[in-house]
C-alpha cells in the first residue's frame, strides 16, 4: 500500500513544497496543518508466524492471538492459515475472531495462506484447482476485514515459462478477489519467488493492481538446501527494491539481536531506506523466527527496532 498521509500529500511533497512557497507563505495554510498532523512513516504490525513456538505447543491458540498483539503494544495483526486451516467458512469462528480483535483493538490486516497448492504449477487442471483452493481464504479475508490474502507463487520449468504460469494462477485469482476489496499478495518464499527480478515480472504479467507483493527481508534464498552457500542467496536489499513498486505489505524478517538491539543478519536501517525511499507508507510486520530470544522477546526487540529506526528517520 503506497499510501500518502490521510491529506493525500506525503511528508516529502509537503517539505518540498515548502522549500519552494518559502515558510512564510504557508504558515496558515492547510499543508502546514497536514504536516502536523501527517501520519508515521510506517506503522508497527506483527505476523502470527512470530508466535508459532506458542501456538504449536499449545500455549495459546488462534483466538488468543489478538490478546496476545495487544499485549505486547502491537495495534495490528496478520494471519497465518495454518492456525485455522479447518476454519476458513465457519462463519461462526470468523466471527470469533473479529470480536476479539475489536475487544483488544487491534486491526486485522491479511491472511498468510500455505498449503493450497501451487498457482503456478504447470498442469492446467491442478492449476486451476489451486485457485478454487484459495477462493475460501479470499471469503474469509473479506469477513475479518483484512486488505489482502498472502500467496504463494510456485512453479516450474525455465525462467520465462515459470513467470508466465505464476501469472496465469494469480492473475486468476485476482480476478475472483477484486468484488470483494481483497488484494492478492505474493511473498518472496524460496524458488524463483526469491529472485526480485523474477517476482517483480510476474507481477507485471498479472498487470492488476489488486496483486502485488510481500517484500520479506530475510526470504531471499533461493534453495534452502544449499543456504549455507551464497549464491544460494539473492541479495536482500536489490530483491526487496525490485518488489517495493507492488508493495501492500512489508514483513520485517528477524532471527538474533546484538548488544545495541540491532538484528544481526539484516542492516535495518539500509533495509528501511530501501523500503521508505519507494514511497511505501503502510504496515511493516514483524516476523521474529529466531530462537536465541523468546518468541515474545524477538518480537518486541523487532518492533523496537523499528520503531526506533523510524524515529531516527523521522527526526
Amino acid at each position: 500500500m503506497n499510501d500518502q498521509s490521510a491529506y493525500g500529500i506525503s511528508r516529502r511533497d509537503s517539505i518540498k513544497a515548502i522549500g519552494a512557497f518559502g515558510a512564510a507563505a504557508v504558515v496558515s495554510s492547510p499543508l502546514l496543518a497536514a504536516m502536523k498532523a501527517d501520519t508515521p512513516l510506517f506503522r508497527v504490525s506483527i505476523a502470527q508466524w512470530s508466535l508459532h513456538k506458542l501456538l504449536y505447543g499449545g500455549e495459546i491458540d488462534n483466538l488468543d492471538f489478538a490478546k496476545e498483539a495487544r499485549s505486547m503494544g502491537f495495534d495490528a495483526i496478520e494471519y497465518v492459515n495454518a492456525f485455522f486451516k479447518e476454519k476458513a467458512e465457519d462463519k461462526s469462528y470468523l466471527r470469533q475472531m473479529n470480536t476479539r480483535a475489536a475487544d483488544s483493538g487491534v486491526t486485522q490486516l491479511l491472511i498468510m495462506c500455505d498449503g493450497e497448492g501451487a498457482l503456478g504449477d504447470a498442469d492446467e487442471t491442478v492449476r486451476a484447482q489451486s485457485v478454487e483452493n484459495h477462493k475460501k481464504w479470499v471469503h474469509a479475508a473479506k469477513t475479518l476485514g483484512c486488505h489482502s490474502i498472502r500467496v504463494n507463487a510456485a512453479s516450474s520449468g525455465s525462467f520465462e515459462e515459470q513467470q508466465k504460469l505464476a501469472a496465469d494462477g494469480l492473475r486468476r485469482l485476482t480476478e475472483f478477489a477484486e468484488p470483494y476489496g481483497i488484494n492478492v499478495i505474493v511473498e518472496n518464499h524460496g524458488g524463483l519467488s526469491s529472485n526480485g527480478a523474477w517476482l517483480a515480472g510476474v507481477m507485471k504479467r498479472v498487470d492488476h493492481p489488486m496483486c502485488g507483493t510481500l517484500p520479506d527481508f530475510g526470504n531471499f534464498c533461493m534453495d534452502w538446501s544449499r543456504s549455507s552457500e551464497p549464491d544460494a542467496w539473492y541479495d536482500r536489499y536489490k530483491g526487496t527494491g525490485e518488489l517495493m513498486p507492488f508493495a501492500k505489505a512489508v514483513s520485517a524478517k528477524s532471527h538474533e539481536f546484538d548488544a545495541e538491539g540491532n538484528e544481526t543478519g539484516t542492516d535495518y536501517r539500509k533495509m528501511l531506506k530501501v523500503v521508505l525511499g519507494s514511497g511505501y507508507r503502510g504496515w511493516i510486520g514483524v516476523e521474529y523466527e529466531g530462537s536465541k530470544h523468546s518468541p515474545r522477546d524477538g518480537s518486541r526487540l523487532t518492533m523496537k527496532l523499528l520503531e526506533t529506526i523510524r524515529d531516527e528517520m523521522s527526526a
